[in-house]
């Protein structure tokens, strides 16, 4: 019998190595695995890559991994707002490394990761210091820039329901970016709100096919 369900949030991140690059789902706080990144964060892997839209609020969640020493890259779009306070003094201190990547284009890098697409070109960030060291391209008088795709080892999810197959679907614009995350990770991880019975999910509102799915957590599940 397939399921891909975990007892504990610690069990679903065991085996993540220092060094890995992790994709962690989320807009802001919308959507943002918390469980997840507190379970990585009690599990010490170290020397992490964070593919994420921001770097962090407050003091919790992301911004706790950070605060702890424990990531040495991110790869995002939106790196500062109000109460971005520790991603600040990491990065104005040298101690953290920042790939500042446009919105659209941070989605669609990690979306042809998924799609098996081996780059593509953009005109967002062309004539900015953003396109420099990038292969450039005029395209019916218009510059492009040339972008690969982001793959990650991990992917860090929050849904609202799954089966035991892994079948996800969301909560309005919690979605976000976890579609196209679980698409382009070696091992998607999903936290849910619940588990379902298999059937109980109408097909046509299945977001994210179990086939993307590895391991799926309630947060109701021990730590």
């Amino acid at each position: 019998m397939i399921s891909k369900i975990f007892d504990t949030m610690r069990a679903t991140l065991a085996d993540v190595p220092d060094g890995a690059t992790i994709m962690v789902g989320g807009f802001g706080l919308a959507g943002q695995p918390k469980e997840l990144i507190d379970a990585l964060l009690d599990q010490g892997a170290k020397d992490l890559v964070i593919i994420n839209n921001n770097a962090g609020n407050g003091d919790t969640g992301l911004a706790a991994l950070l605060a702890a020493g424990r990531v040495r890259k991110i790869i995002c779009s939106f790196p500062r707002q109000a109460d971005s306070h520790v991603f600040d003094g990491l990065y104005r201190a040298g101690k953290i490394e920042l790939e500042l990547v446009p919105q659209g284009n941070l989605a669609e890098r990690i979306r042809a990761a998924g799609a098996g697409i081996g780059g593509f070109y953009t005109p967002t960030g062309a004539g900015t210091p953003l396109a420099e060291g990038k292969e450039q391209r005029t395209i019916n008088g218009r510059n492009y820039i040339l972008e690969y795709p982001l793959h990650a080892d991990y992917a860090l999810i929050k849904a609202l329901h799954a089966d035991r197959w892994g079948n996800l679907v969301y909560r309005k614009t919690a979605r976000n970016f976890g579609p196209i995350m679980a698409t382009a990770a070696r091992v998607a991880v999903a936290q849910v709100d619940s588990i379902v019975d298999l059937g109980d999910l109408d097909p046509e509102a299945i977001v994210t096919p179990g086939l993307f799915i590895q391991r799926v957590i309630a947060t109701g599940a021990a730590a």
